[in-house]
């Protein structure tokens, strides 16, 4: 069926203002969402606080308003554009479905004519309402982890007496985890219930057993109105449960999942997608998975494009606001084109050759006395995302554009802690914690030794291992006597230039080092970002550099 044709003026909401623990990937979102209605000769109307946007570009949208994202920004909107009769909610985040739920909840949408579309207040509800999505997910057979949902603190705190300490507390309604965090004692429980309950706008929060050491997993999906559903992209976290998924490092695809684990994910996040009502458009859902069993527990799921969908969209080159918004306004995947191939269908679920590394940034040197822990509370203000053809090139180029310094995880000044105090340091996420774990294998800690510490997957660590053990070996050369085959093995896990000539035993010069690459023919290749592993001509692909 095509596109609903009675939609033709369409408000959409941004995100509001970026703060630390909320980033930007919405301002993705929304630029797409705009760009792909327009297309579609529909009026785009964009609210957003946020100058400091592209989607608030006047050349984005037919009108942007600078308004503060509240009921009462929306009515003057509505009032000065009668033409407006669609919002789309699901481009600037939680705040975004909050401000449109809460204007359902008022009567907006009827008053002026408007229907919703991309998701419905129901799907809201039930995601973001901590006891309604334990509810459904018990009711559809899908495991969620021993909690219950509190609106005052006694409730709250009879509950954590009965499944006991280590807890998880989230509150609803809120981005970026905000105001969740963890309980390890009896004695931080009433401070953690009562900034939770604060945070919620409903005043509620969930009390769950925490899973500290499963592994955790995201699913990006699209979903149209006939109910087809692709997986756009599965992404891994590198930290265990504990730690945000924005402040996590993540990995695409997925390196540590069986094929096992991965169809039971892939179907119950299907399963999670449309249990949730009669809406179109994109989809993020979150897994714990039990390594000692793979046993796997729902943790989240979001009726919108999420912060990972930016990240999903490059990493893939699959537009996912792109397209969600036009299965919001009536298409369905197999009536669109692939973006990239612009000859096969968007009905279909992108295959990649590479692997994706995502770190996050932080900025705690300017907030001196900043709590540097990493939490269920989001604290990054970005993140950086590169491509290669292996994890270990992949990682070395994220930590080279961190601006930090760091030149490479293979080189970032030599540790002046000792391996017991490296051991201690990792047992707590924080910014540095990926560094200090090589430091800790460059001193002869075990692999075995850093797993139990961090409840990192092994797989990850060995590969910081490989990156040590190309590291001892460049350190026994200099310039003279470097062998060809060492330098090509190194360029291909990443080794900057300025990296290598840091290692090796005396001082040698990138100039130097360049000259002799390339008299070697060990220079940079071209690979493409084509959605399909090159199963079909790509039209409009991307590339990234590597040495191959």
């Amino acid at each position: 069926m095509p596109k609903d044709n009675s939609i033709t003026s369409v408000l959409i909401v941004g995100s509001g203002p970026i703060v630390i623990g909320q980033a930007c990937e919405f301002d993705y979102s929304g630029s797409q969402a705009a760009r792909s209605l327009r297309e579609e000769g529909i009026e785009v109307i964009l609210i957003n606080s946020n100058p400091a946007t592209i989607m608030t570009d006047p050349m984005m949208a037919d009108r942007v308003y600078l308004l503060p994202l509240t009921v009462e920004s929306i009515e003057q909107i509505l009032e000065e554009n009668p033409q407006i009769n669609a919002v789309l909610p699901t481009m600037g985040g939680q705040t975004a479905l909050n401000l449109c739920k809460e204007a359902d909840e008022l009567g907006v949408w009827e008053k002026f004519n408007v229907q919703m579309i991309g998701v419905d207040v129901k799907a809201i509800d039930t995601a973001e309402d901590r006891e309604k999505f334990r509810q459904l997910m018990i009711q559809i057979g899908i495991g969620v982890a021993p909690s219950k949902v509190a609106n005052s603190l006694l409730e709250g705190k009879e509950f954590a007496q009965e499944i006991g300490v280590p807890l998880v507390i989230r509150p609803s309604f809120t981005l970026g985890g905000t105001g969740g965090g963890f309980v390890n004692t009896k004695d931080e429980l009433d401070a953690a219930l009562e900034r939770g309950l604060q945070a919620s706008p409903i005043h509620e929060v969930l009390v769950e057993k925490a899973l500290l050491g499963w592994k955790e997993y995201e699913l990006e999906l699209l979903r149209d109105k006939n109910d087809n559903v692709v997986i756009i992209c599965t992404v891994e976290n590198f930290d265990p449960m504990g730690v945000h998924t924005g402040d996590s490092i993540t990995v695409a695809p997925a390196m540590t999942l069986s094929d096992t684990a991965f169809q039971n994910m892939r179907n119950m996040a299907i399963k999670m997608m449309r249990s949730l009502g009669n809406f179109a458009g994109g989809c993020n859902v979150q897994f714990a998975l039990n390594p000692e069993n793979e046993d796997i527990i729902s943790v989240e799921i979001n009726p919108r494009v999420s912060r990972s969908s930016a990240l999903a969209s490059k990493a893939t080159g699959y537009p996912i606001a792109k397209i969600a918004a036009k299965l919001a306004i009536g298409y369905t995947l197999d009536e669109l084109k692939n973006q990239i191939t612009q000859t096969t269908s968007a009905y279909f679920e992108p295959a990649l050759d590479y692997v994706i590394v995502k770190m996050p940034r932080w900025n705690f040197d300017k907030f001196k006395g900043a709590d540097d822990r990493l939490g269920l509370q989001m604290k990054s203000v970005g993140e950086v995302m590169s491509i290669g053809r292996s994890f270990t090139e992949a990682v070395q180029k994220a930590c080279q554009s961190l601006e930090n310094n760091a030149v490479g995880l293979g080189y970032y000044g030599q540790s002046v802690k000792h391996a017991e105090e490296l051991i201690e340091y990792i047992k707590v996420p924080k910014w540095d914690r990926i560094f200090r774990i090589k430091d800790a294998l460059m001193a002869g800690v075990s692999v075995k030794t850093i797993v139990e510490a961090t409840k990192i997957d092994r797989w990850f660590i060995y590969q910081i291992q490989d990156i040590v053990n190309m590291e001892k070996e460049l350190a026994k050369h200099d310039m003279k006597t470097l062998p060809e085959a060492l330098l090509r093995e190194a360029k291909r896990m990443g080794f900057g230039d300025e990296q290598i000539c840091r290692i090796m035993k005396e001082d040698a010069s990138e100039d130097e080092l360049y000259e002799k690459r390339k008299a070697w023919g060990i220079t940079r290749v071209y690979k493409m970002v084509d959605t399909c592993s090159a199963e079909f001509e790509a039209k409009t692909p991307y590339f990234y550099s590597t040495f191959e």
